[in-house]
């Protein structure tokens, strides 16, 4: 948990370019939990906040800067964590939780879920990752730009009692980028964020020299790159 707070905490800053290049999620994710309220934590900059069909959409995330977004997007928002909310008991029909899980205290924040989800509400845990299995490129470039959030092909997130996973989606598709657009990319990553600036100029070489000496790629040129988007809707255990 040490190893992720301090990880998390690269956050802190960086919000307007995780707002521009971060892709958004697919238009299903927001109707795998349905019900008038919801609450998207760790909502980032509302990638999935703004695209959630529910009457009422609430957002936190811990981050200031984050909030900062949120709230430029028009979005009720607040800093808070999984694990301590500041909801009232029972107040929403639904919670998302979208590129943020593998940071909490999965058994806390399960805990925090089961006070504030109503009875017969239901949570969506969800990632967007690269496709680091679809092409050995794209592996290689993920571990140049130092991308953490890489899933195994069986991933299951970490889940407590009383919630169970009970239904499973996976999406694949693509992202079309500009190959220096590959740059903003990685400095949306917490590794980017923590780095000192000897270590960053050290990823923004050997991402150049593998992009445009070793790719072929062209300034200017336009790629695709492969994701798969993984959700996860939970609900509590029958009885």
């Amino acid at each position: 948990m040490a190893h992720k707070a301090a990880a998390a905490e690269a956050f802190r800053d960086g919000a307007d370019v995780y707002d521009e290049i971060r892709p958004e999620y697919p238009r299903l994710i927001g109707h795998l939990a349905p019900g008038k309220t919801a609450v998207d934590i760790g909502a980032g900059t509302g990638k999935l906040t703004l695209s959630l069909p529910h009457d009422t959409v609430l957002a936190c995330d811990p981050s200031p800067d984050m909030v900062r977004v949120l709230q430029a997007h028009g979005i009720k928002c607040w800093r808070a964590t999984a694990e301590r909310l500041s909801l009232a008991d029972s107040c929403v029909d639904a919670a998302f939780c979208a590129q943020a899980w593998h940071w909490v205290d999965a058994k806390a924040a399960c805990q925090e879920l089961d006070r504030v989800v109503r009875a017969d509400g239901s949570v969506v845990l969800v990632w967007n990752t690269i496709d680091v299995h679809s092409d050995p490129w794209v592996l290689r470039l993920t571990r140049i730009m130092h991308s953490g959030d890489i899933l195994r092909p069986d991933f299951t997130p970490e889940v407590h009692s009383p919630w169970t996973i009970a239904e499973e989606h996976h999406e694949h598709w693509n992202q079309t980028l500009r190959v220096e657009q590959l740059h903003t990319l990685m400095h949306s990553r917490s590794y980017w964020l923590r780095a000192t600036e000897k270590n960053r100029s050290r990823m923004t070489g050997n991402l150049n020299w593998y992009l445009f000496e070793h790719m072929g790629f062209q300034p200017g040129q336009k790629i695709e790159i492969p994701y798969r988007t993984d959700a996860f809707v939970l609900s509590r255990y029958a009885g």
